[in-house]
């Protein structure tokens, strides 16, 4: 080995002992006469001195040093002179007094600095990612990751589960997402899909008789990307036989629990975990996935404003719109350059504009005077009005209400979005606080109005409720789901269901999404006849390992916590993918390209 030990693991108890190190110059300060090299490996950094009394030959070497360059010292350890101690290292109580040195490998300069973390453009980032990884947030959270990874694995092996793994390349079936196509060279002309998710195999392991399974799968969907949302991502799969939805939330909440107790004991969570129907999130929050660490939940002012002679809310009751408003604790100070910010910001949230009302005075809001509020709409409002718009909203002097009227859906997609802005403008979001929730009761369908049929809202698999099964035929769009989401301040971190396991009822299920009993046979037959040989009553979830891990880093963005992610546009500048590829290759695929031909973009 080059190395007894790491460069992180020396202590106080060290002192005296000869050592042999290796890794990366982090830092390099020459003091005259003696170079001062803080060395740094996976394990942490330890300061290490070049003295010219000690070896002279060291100190020549040390003089040619420079950051990242790779290098080996043999030396003792030693406690540092008192008051040179650094308290914010753990190895900062001692230093490696070096006899003899070597350097391993040099360095070109980094694009961008390694021992700081500064502010780098993320292209350049993704380029040089083997360099990025070096640095310590990175590397943190590449830690937390295996953790996690770990820690989930041996919960799940501790209850009985056994992990599987599926194919990567399957046949291309309908689940939501648009697929990656691998063409076969084997079969001119067909194609391999890659896994969305491993839904069908799962449920065919229940079919099997494993009854308790998991897996870490890789996914793939060729979907616009987010923040939250790469093109091949992974997730925690789990499926379980013979349970209902109770005994799912109960082990999703026991592993998360014990998750964030074990990884991140210094923050602070509700147990149990709130549960909340969809239609209560929705009525609430404006959004299935809500943020429960702060108030300002919606209410529903329509009936209040039933009489009012402004156009704007005139024009949304005859359209069959709604009025809904949140209340900002303390927002009355607002002034109107941040309220025309608003006015800008709901626009990029779904909404058309905003009405805001600021409570000013002193006493209760029913005996607010017209004095006493200020709105940019103030000749548009009359005083009863807002006075019972105030009390509606729990509003107190020196509140700020706000309201959008459109239809339903954009009014709660504008005000989800205008709730979390608001949150962070006035520091109302407690970081030190994981607020998990589930939400229950989903839709099983949704209207697709441009193509005029129903789509599953979430996989053509998830089970309805045994109580709205005659619904089915006589009407679809109330139908409620036996699915449940896992959330975690204000993210959606895992998503499943009870599933069909009757024949029958996938059928009707295929039947309402218009996909034709022939289509069915060709697309998903092997699922069909499997649930003729003794398919047991089962389901399972999936948790979006990313995602999970970002919010435990306290990170906002998937790619901080994945090794090599692509970019926003699903390139990877690392390798320079995706690429073209040369005529003999697409030959073998009996693949012909089409010079300057251009398939139109689909609109969004």
């Amino acid at each position: 080995m080059l190395r007894t030990h790491s460069c992180g693991e020396l202590r106080k108890e060290h002192a005296g002992c000869e050592v042999s190190l290796a890794g990366w110059v982090n830092r390099r300060r020459d003091h005259g006469g003696l170079i001062f090299i803080d060395l740094r490996d996976r394990e942490g950094i330890v300061q290490t001195v070049f003295n010219p009394e000690i070896s002279p030959s060291g100190l020549k070497t040390a003089e040619e040093m420079r950051n990242e360059y790779v290098v080996r010292v043999t030396g003792e350890v030693a406690l540092r002179p008192a008051g040179t101690e650094n308290s914010k290292i753990p190895t900062g109580d001692i230093e490696v007094i070096v006899k003899d040195t070597e350097i391993l490998n040099t360095s070109n300069t980094p694009p961008f600095y390694i021992n700081e973390e500064v502010e780098v453009d993320e292209n350049l980032r993704l380029k040089y990612r083997y360099l990025d990884l070096r640095r310590p947030r990175m590397k943190e959270n590449m830690f937390l990751r295996h953790r996690v990874t770990k820690f989930m694995r041996d919960f799940l092996d501790a209850r009985g589960f056994i992990e599987v793994e599926t194919p990567i390349l399957l046949k291309s079936t309908p689940e939501g997402a648009r697929d990656y196509l691998v063409p076969s060279r084997v079969h001119p002309g067909e194609f391999y899909a890659l896994p969305q998710s491993p839904q069908q195999l799962k449920q065919l392991l229940m079919v099997a008789g494993f009854e308790r399974y998991f897996q870490i799968a890789h996914c793939f969907r060729d979907e616009d990307l987010r923040a939250d949302r790469q093109p091949e991502f992974t997730q925690l799969d789990i499926e379980i036989s013979f349970i209902d939805e109770e005994d799912m939330l109960n082990l999703m909440e026991d592993l998360h629990t014990a998750m964030v107790e074990t990884l991140r004991p210094d923050v602070r969570f509700i147990k149990p975990f709130p549960r909340l129907t969809y239609a209560e999130a929705m009525r609430r929050f404006g959004t299935d996935k809500p943020d429960l660490r702060y108030g300002m939940e919606l209410v529903d002012v329509t009936d209040l404003l039933g009489e009012s002679e402004f156009g704007v809310f005139q024009q949304t009751l005859a359209a069959g719109g709604v009025i809904r408003a949140i209340c900002a604790p303390g927002g009355a100070v607002f002034s109107r350059r941040q309220i025309d910010e608003l006015t800008e910001f709901v626009k990029t949230v779904g909404g058309k504009g905003l009405i805001s009302i600021g409570l000013t005075g002193e006493g209760p809001v029913e005996e607010l005077t017209a004095d006493e509020f200020h709105s940019p709409m103030h000749r548009h409002l009359r005083l009863e009005e807002v006075r019972a718009i105030a009390v509606r909203a729990e509003a107190k002097r020196g509140d700020l209400i706000i309201m959008v009227a459109d239809q339903e859906e954009q009014t709660s997609q504008a005000l989800d979005g205008l709730r979390r802005e608001m949150a962070r403008r006035l520091n109302l979001i407690d970081e030190g606080l994981f607020v998990f929730c589930f939400t229950t009761d989903f839709p099983l369908l949704g209207w697709n109005e441009a193509e005029e049929r129903w789509d599953p809202v979430h996989h053509p698999f998830t089970s309805p409720k045994e109580e709205d099964l005659p619904l089915m035929d006589s009407d679809p769009g109330r139908v409620r789901a036996r699915a449940y989401d896992l959330v975690c301040n204000g993210w959606e971190i895992a998503g499943g269901s009870i599933r069909i396991h009757r024949r029958d009822v996938q059928e009707k299920m295929f039947s309402l999404l218009r996909i034709s009993p022939e289509e069915a046979l060709d697309r998903f037959g092997h699922m069909l006849e499997a649930f003729e040989y003794g398919a047991p009553p089962h389901g399972g979830i999936a948790t979006g390992l990313d995602r999970t891990v970002m919010i435990l880093a306290d990170e906002r963005d998937i790619r901080e916590v994945i090794a090599f992610p692509k970019t926003k546009t699903a390139s990877d500048p690392l390798f320079g993918a995706p690429s073209t590829v040369s005529d003999a290759q697409l030959k073998e695929l009996h693949i012909a390209l089409r010079p300057g031909v251009v398939i139109p973009k689909e609109s969004p």
